[in-house]
């Protein structure tokens, strides 16, 4: 199976073990994008501080910023505002991608039966979520296409019994090319229906 931005390749443990376990990994917050905004707002709140806290002192302490016009009532306060705001929220983006929420795996196992779904989440007595299901009690593979602004294509596993259950990551859109591929090599794997096209 291909890698992608959701789901990536089942493991390899030798011919006989990728035939009878696929394993598939889920990214969750350790993201580029997500990466690169945590530092674009930190750096951005930083200068807030750095020009509220200068308009407060009445002189320049950055190098770059020498001629400080600006006033600590109202525009240094604000920009101090700001600037708290934009730490606090980058501290919480740190502590997203640190805690890794939403990341994990799906595990089909054919050798043991049964379908496992793990995944992070945040800190606190449930912060391993951690379903177990029984490969006979899988119905289909239903694929989901929403598009527009909020474009979503999303793989379920329609379980008997049990309400539908969404398998790949959510914020990294796959293609639909890819979306396709991965639903019916999912399908042929677990020897179920494919719905949804």
């Amino acid at each position: 199976m291909m890698s992608n931005p959701s789901l990536s390749s089942p493991e390899s443990g030798g011919p006989t073990e990728a035939a009878q376990v696929r394993r598939y990994f889920i990214i969750g917050e350790r993201r580029f994008s997500n990466y690169w905004w945590a530092c674009v707002i930190l750096l951005g709140a930083f200068g807030f501080l750095m020009t509220g806290f200068a308009s407060y002192l009445g002189h320049s302490i950055l190098v770059f910023n020498a001629n400080n016009d600006i006033n600590f009532f109202p525009q240094g306060l604000l920009m101090s505002f700001y600037g708290s705001l934009g730490l606090l929220l980058s501290l919480y983006w740190w502590l997203l991608i640190f805690w890794n929420v939403g990341g994990g795996f799906n595990e089909f196992n054919k050798r043991e039966g049964f379908i496992r779904l793990f995944r992070w989440g945040y800190p606190g007595k449930n912060r391993k979520i951690d379903l177990y299901y029984s490969l006979k009690d899988v119905e289909a593979i239903r694929v989901e296409f929403k598009e527009g602004l909020d474009a979503q294509r999303t793989i379920y596993l329609k379980l008997k019994g049990k309400r539908e259950i969404p398998l790949t990551g959510i914020g990294q859109p796959m293609t639909i090319r890819e979306i396709e591929k991965q639903a019916s090599e999912l399908a042929n794997f677990l020897q179920v229906s494919l719905e949804g096209f």
